[in-house]
């Protein structure tokens, strides 16, 4: 909805379970995220095909609720093209995989679901392949995780729009196996942050799920920011560069 006081935007959606406000400015809807969509719809006209757009965050930078705004955004200009947003947490692999299998973590053997949400307990194959029929425009299915199950759900809903979005912590990773992802993209997006912001930002998130701020803050230290830093010091050059301020609004990076 829009704030008439200031020209904000401010949107609230549901993710994961979370109620999740966000507020845009004036000025970030404007000269960011119209003209961004309005790029998109250049590109697709361009190329006469399905475009597809990865974007690329740390945990903690809103990147599912700021991709469900501008899908919302999308839809109701109609000097924009329709946006479908797809994630990559579909791939995560199945929880009897990560409780079976160990992974070494400061020189200790741990069970990957300890580090559920790390580059490593995602199927990176299967990722792979899916976003190749996706780059091909192959309408598809596409999977979608579960919180409830802890699992993946396959082919939980359909991949046919004409300019694609995916959004997740390591479409763009320089590491390998996962920098090969990228050639798929049409166009790519990244966003950082100051690393102490989203880290207060996850635990806030942790606790409004009914963690205490005690456990939250534990599971967001020895979970969470190591891919906080993963993202923030691994990640490649994008098309358009974001960053997220202390006011938590977004700019372009200079």
């Amino acid at each position: 909805m829009k704030d008439h006081l200031s020209g904000a935007a401010e949107y609230t959606v549901n993710i994961n379970g979370v109620d999740v406000t966000a507020r845009y400015s004036e000025r970030a809807v404007r000269d960011i995220f119209i003209p961004l969509l309005k790029k998109l719809k250049t590109l697709q006209a361009e190329k006469g095909s399905r475009v597809l757009v990865m974007l690329a965050a740390p945990p903690g930078a809103g990147k599912s609720t700021l991709l469900s705004f501008l899908e919302k955004l999308s839809v109701e200009r109609e000097d924009l093209a329709p946006v479908q947003v797809i994630g990559m947490d579909g791939f995560h692999r199945r929880q009897e995989y990560l409780l079976s299998h160990e992974v070494e973590r400061d020189g200790q053997r741990i069970k990957m679901v300890e580090i559920k949400g790390a580059p490593v307990t995602f199927d990176l194959e299967k990722l792979t392949e899916r976003v190749r029929r996706v780059a091909s425009g192959e309408n598809c299915g596409w999977p979608l995780y579960n919180r409830m199950l802890h699992n993946p759900v396959e082919d939980a809903l359909r991949v046919e729009g004409g300019l694609v979005i995916l959004e997740g912590n390591y479409l763009l990773l320089d590491e390998d196996g996962w920098r090969e992802l990228s050639q798929y993209a049409d166009y790519t997006i990244s966003v950082r942050a100051d690393e102490e912001l989203l880290r207060a930002r996850l635990i806030d998130r942790r606790i409004k799920t009914g963690v205490d701020a005690e456990r939250a803050t534990k599971f967001v230290d020895f979970s969470d920011m190591p891919n906080v830093r993963v993202c923030l010091e691994k990640t490649m050059t994008a098309d358009l560069r974001l960053r997220i301020g202390p006011d938590d609004d977004y700019y372009l990076c200079e």
